[in-house]
């Protein structure tokens, strides 16, 4: 039985494998639209602090994320004010004992609060706010140098930055 190639049943088979290979565009054109929303919507409350590779943050379980602010970036070898290197940690760790305000800190500090803090009132040092980033390999008293150094140079507010732990660490 030989079947020709316009017979009824040679169109059914043609038709019958021409639906399989078609693929349904709405529907899917409707989930690349959500998924493209939902991503959009939760990626929203992401806060991108500016990171190296040479500090270790360390991890807390705070819920509180930070605002923008002035980034102190403190390395193993060189302090950082919003990325431009200010002074190195041998001379902090070479200052004397009774001496807790560093100077060129402080100065790069006055000069970043006209510029970047734009949210606080100028005379309002309650309301000017500054982040550390320190590795958590860093001598306290560098850290405590920098915390003197910031509120000298009236910042209110002055935060660490660390890494959220996960919420499965923090139950074992």
């Amino acid at each position: 039985m030989s079947v020709s190639m316009g017979s009824p049943i040679r169109r059914h088979r043609a038709r019958k494998h021409a639906g399989l290979n078609h693929m349904a565009l709405i529907p899917f054109i409707d989930m690349m639209t959500i998924l493209v929303v939902f991503l959009l919507v939760h990626t929203a409350d992401v806060d991108i602090l500016p990171n190296t590779k040479s500090i270790s943050i360390p991890q807390s379980v705070s819920q509180l994320k930070p605002h923008e602010t002035v980034v102190v970036m403190a390395t193993k070898d060189m302090i950082f004010v919003n990325g431009r290197p200010v002074t190195p940690i041998s001379e902090i760790l070479s200052m004397p004992d009774d001496q807790s305000i560093v100077a060129p800190l402080r100065a790069a500090l006055v000069a970043q609060a006209d510029t970047v803090l734009r949210d606080a009132a100028k005379d309002d040092q309650a309301a000017r706010e500054i982040t550390i980033m320190g590795d958590k390999n860093l001598p306290y008293r560098v850290l405590k140098r920098l915390m003197a150094t910031c509120t000298d140079a009236n910042y209110g507010k002055v935060s660490l930055a660390v890494v959220e732990q996960e919420r499965a660490a923090t139950r074992s």
